[in-house]
């Protein structure tokens, strides 16, 4: 007995295995049920797909049967090809997020380090210039180029605290000198220098 089944079958388009099962039901009917399964697809909705099920003479079934099943086959088949590629996009996206997720967190913890090493610093500085000790709190506030989104803060800092040591001092010299210059002269009121002396 020559049959052409197989031929037929390899002329189905499908991606998968073909799960045939057939059993004898009432009379000489054939009860065919056809299942498509694509172990590839990683997505638990294709088990929701049912199976194509048939119930028939075998005459009807060498009449009709590739004619019933294969624009079905190939919709499940392309149904779950397309399920596969979704869920290695979802895979990729989920993937991605989490990279994104872990680049953020990063970011966010050298954000804060960075801040806290800048409020560090301005804190010294702060505590320097109030122990009067200005150009050390000039040096200890942070530089432009390490932090330059901050860059107005940090110059009107630093000119702040150069106005107070830079402001001529010279008049500050000056007072600072007259007191003894004065009392240099009050000894020599109190010891006047004998001509005599200077004469020897």
């Amino acid at each position: 007995m020559n049959t052409n089944f197989f031929n037929q079958i390899q002329q189905l388009d499908f991606t998968g295995v073909l799960q045939l099962n057939i059993s004898k039901g009432i009379e000489s009917n054939l009860i065919v049920t056809v299942l498509l399964n694509n172990e590839q697809c990683g997505d638990s909705a294709k088990n929701l797909i049912p199976p194509l099920t048939f119930n028939a003479t075998p005459q009807e079934f060498d009449e009709g049967f590739f004619e019933q099943i294969t624009t079905p086959i190939q919709k499940v088949s392309s149904l779950m090809v397309d399920m596969e590629k979704f869920q290695k996009q979802l895979d990729e996206a989920k993937a991605q997020s989490a990279i994104e997720k872990a680049k953020t967190e990063k970011e966010k913890k050298e954000k804060e380090v960075k801040d806290k090493k800048f409020k560090d610093a301005m804190a010294k500085a702060d505590e320097l210039e109030k122990e009067g000790k200005f150009r050390e709190a000039w040096i200890k506030v942070p530089d432009i180029t390490e932090f330059p989104e901050k860059a107005d803060e940090i110059r009107k800092r630093k000119t702040s605290l150069s106005d107070k040591f830079a402001t001529p001092s010279l008049f500050g010299a000056i007072d600072e000198t007259k007191p003894k210059l004065l009392q240099a002269e009050a000894v020599a009121d109190d010891y006047p220098i004998d001509e005599a002396d200077e004469e020897e």
